[in-house]
């Protein structure tokens, strides 16, 4: 009889160890069916972002608004974080990079200037010269209307004098009143909402990237949003600059997920983490694709039900001239842009583009790329720029 009671007992432990891994077993299925979401709490934030973004939020349209594509905010796990260089010094840092591709313009702008006794066919040669250099029609014909001005009334052709009449109305045309900070703090208690869009090739999600580098080097909490969600390494590529710095990432692991939906879920995880900032990248438009553009109307639009976006920020390839200001254009008219970004402006001797494309969009040019380097993005600061240029 001990012997079948002993065999009972061993029957009965086995039936509730193998009850107890079903259950365990349905739970996890129904909680991947249900697309929940897997959050993560960075270092430092407050205990309530915890829960599930939107938890006890009302109900809201797929089709309109974010939610319900398994979006995931993703922790930064490399246990040491770099320490991105101040932004306050970088674009004294690289003014060199600058001045070795942009100085040929002020070489040959004082060469023309200093020789006396310009002639018409000189006055065309400055303005051939401007022209290359991308400044634009408007802007090449106001310089030289103020430079003959100067040459007329004081007759000086002395090279530091004509050098000093460039450096100010170069800096007259770059206008360095026009406000050039970029939206990184909290307002009324929610963070700066910064969308990022551009074509594809500029180097948006990488500007993206080193956006956050220089947000945290002025000690802002980041939070990123991945919302380009149709070129595959997007996301990933946006992670691995947030684990570089310790910056979380919003994504969705659903290839081809709603962007909308992801940067609606961005702006609601980062207001629950109580983050400085939040920066979304969006898909590489085709400006001459009226589909993709209406597409980022609407991810513009979806944001706005929660927040106001504070900046959106065009990022522009400096060697594209001309094209780049037809893109510029018609991104101006899909959303408002705020502010521009200028990559890869130290590998072109079009910095005139600067002046162009403020004066296309009425906009300030608010950084600029200098190289390849995870630091070589710069506040725009318009008196080390055409410091650069003349040398």
């Amino acid at each position: 009889m001990a012997g079948v009671d002993n065999l009972w007992e061993l029957l009965t432990v086995v039936t509730v160890i193998a009850l107890a891994g079903l259950a365990l077993l349905v739970g996890l299925v129904r909680g991947r069916g249900s697309g929940s979401k897997t959050v993560h709490r960075p270092p430092g934030a407050p205990a309530e972002a915890d829960r599930e973004p939107g938890a006890g939020a009302p109900p809201v349209e797929v089709d309109d608004v974010g939610g319900g594509v398994g979006t995931d905010l993703l922790e930064p796990e490399a246990p040491t974080l770099e320490r991105p260089a101040s932004a306050r010094g970088r674009l004294a840092r690289l003014r060199a990079r600058l001045a070795r591709s942009n100085t040929a313009i002020g070489n040959a702008l004082l060469a023309l200037l200093s020789r006396g006794g310009l002639d018409e066919q000189a006055w065309e040669d400055v303005e051939d010269t401007l022209l290359q250099a991308d400044l634009g029609v408007e802007a090449t014909e106001e310089l030289v209307a103020a430079l003959r001005t100067r040459v007329q009334v004081e007759g000086s052709t002395d090279p530091e004098v004509v050098r000093g009449w460039l450096r100010e109305d170069l800096l007259r045309l770059v206008d360095p009143g026009m406000d050039r900070r970029v939206a990184a703090s909290q307002v009324d208690g929610r963070p700066s909402v910064v969308l990022v869009v551009g074509v594809n090739g500029t180097g948006k999600t990488t500007t993206v990237g080193k956006l956050a580098r220089v947000m945290v080097a002025e000690d802002k909490d980041v939070v990123l949003g991945a919302a380009d969600t149709f070129r595959a390494a997007a996301a990933d590529q946006l992670q691995t600059w947030g684990e570089r710095v310790g910056v979380p990432t919003i994504r969705s692991e659903r290839e081809g997920a709603d962007p909308a939906s992801v940067a609606f879920d961005a702006v609601r995880g980062a207001t629950e983490f109580e983050a400085d900032v939040v920066i979304i990248d969006t898909a590489g438009r085709l400006h001459n694709k009226a589909g993709l553009m209406d597409e980022l109307k609407k991810v513009k639009r979806v944001i706005e039900k929660q927040s106001p976006i504070d900046e959106v920020l065009l990022v522009l390839d400096a060697t594209t001239g001309q094209n780049g200001m037809r893109q510029a254009e018609v991104f101006r008219g899909a959303v408002d842009i705020t502010g521009i970004v200028l990559t890869k402006l130290d590998g072109t001797a079009k910095g005139g583009i600067v002046v162009n494309v403020q004066r296309r969009l009425g906009v300030p040019v608010k950084l600029v790329g200098l190289g390849e380097g995870a630091d070589d993005l710069a506040p725009f600061d318009p008196e080390a720029f055409v410091d650069a240029i003349i040398g």
